[in-house]
């Protein structure tokens, strides 16, 4: 396959997830193979829950409409026109997926197969049911794909790289196992929100997709504020009340009931508003429903705790005070060259021989 027939293949993928929306499905007639692939996939989004209780018929649809949102020819085509991926030697490339937000391991997938590379896929148990569907419709729209996907839940073996994602603890057991092969192994990272006082009502309550987005359960969900000595949180509280509703759910008021009962048997000092814990704390991955913050005195000392505990974070939120940030409420919508752990997958992959 060239590579146009990899991004012709994919954007008609595309175009069969822009049916699926929070709004409402919407089948559109001209989806290629949409009759054989609209109504299993309906039933995919739909029963995620059953297998796993965090995956939300909401937030399944949001991780779709995520990609069906980047999926398209020009998008793709502009990803990866930069790197020289036509070649005649495809390498097999183990794919170790995590499993705490739908689709979290598409972008390996996708950049594996636009490589021009073979993947052989190992899903968590938390997310497998969503993948290999939409692996099949891509079969069913470029059959060449057939030779070059697979998934297994034995041992992997005889392939050329690895991309493994996991905690702290698998990756020292992913480091042992395939260290001899060229690899990109990703550890537990968090993302980081900067306020600074001065923010708008607006941008906090866009701050709220970013720490309520699949649970605050992404890499890219802000689980920790940096504010300033004697920042006051009335306003940050009033503005996050919009999502008050998600202590509707069981599985997340279950988390915010045992962990605010271990912080109070603990004399931890609290903030709470009902649905969202603050506690001061000097770590990056607080638990469901909890945030930490940690307070600065300046711009610079801020800047200096950033980039020495770089390794730790996935991306910054903030109003323009770091270079780089992420707009409020964008975490969760990233680019296709917005890269995990920002290490270019697509370039690692392009050298793979």
């Amino acid at each position: 396959m060239l590579l146009n027939d990899r991004i012709h293949a994919f954007s008609e993928l595309g175009n069969f997830l822009k049916q699926f929306k929070t709004t409402g499905n919407e089948k559109i007639n001209t989806v290629l193979k949409n009759d054989d692939f609209f109504e299993g996939m309906d039933n995919k989004i739909m029963s995620a829950h059953h297998y796993n209780g965090w995956f939300t018929v909401e937030n399944v649809l949001f991780s779709i409409q995520q990609w069906a949102d980047i999926l398209t020819k020009e998008k793709l085509h502009n990803w990866v026109s930069v790197y020289n991926l036509e070649h005649n030697n495809p390498k097999t490339i183990a794919v170790i997926m995590a499993g705490n937000i739908p689709l979290v391991g598409f972008h390996d997938f996708i950049s594996v197969l636009l490589s021009g590379h073979k993947i052989i896929t190992k899903q968590s148990s938390n997310d497998d049911q969503l993948l290999s569907y939409l692996a099949s419709y891509l079969v069913a729209i470029e059959p060449r794909f057939a030779e070059y996907i697979s998934f297994t839940k034995e041992r992997l073996t005889d392939f050329n790289a690895v991309i493994a994602t996991g905690s702290n603890n698998t990756a020292r057991y992913f480091d042992y196992y395939f260290g001899k092969v060229p690899n990109i192994i990703r550890q537990n990272r968090n993302s980081v929100a900067i306020l600074t006082g001065k923010e708008t009502e607006s941008q906090l309550t866009s701050l709220g997709e970013d720490i309520f987005r699949y649970y605050g359960l992404g890499c890219r969900s802000v689980s920790k504020l940096m504010i300033p000595e004697g920042y006051d949180f009335d306003k940050f509280f009033k503005a996050l009340y919009p999502y008050n509703d998600i202590i509707n759910g069981a599985k997340y008021a279950n988390n915010y009931d045992y962990n605010k009962a271990v912080y109070l048997m603990s004399n931890y000092k609290l903030l709470e508003n009902g649905f969202l814990m603050l506690k001061e704390d000097e770590s990056y991955a607080s638990p469901i429903a909890t945030l930490f913050y940690e307070t600065y005195n300046s711009k610079s000392e801020l800047t200096e705790k950033l980039e020495l505990d770089k390794d730790k974070i996935q991306c910054i939120v903030s109003d323009n005070i770091i270079e780089n940030s992420v707009n409020f409420g964008e975490t969760q919508c990233p680019k296709l060259s917005d890269y995990a752990d920002g290490i270019d997958i697509i370039k690692f992959l392009s050298k793979i021989s």
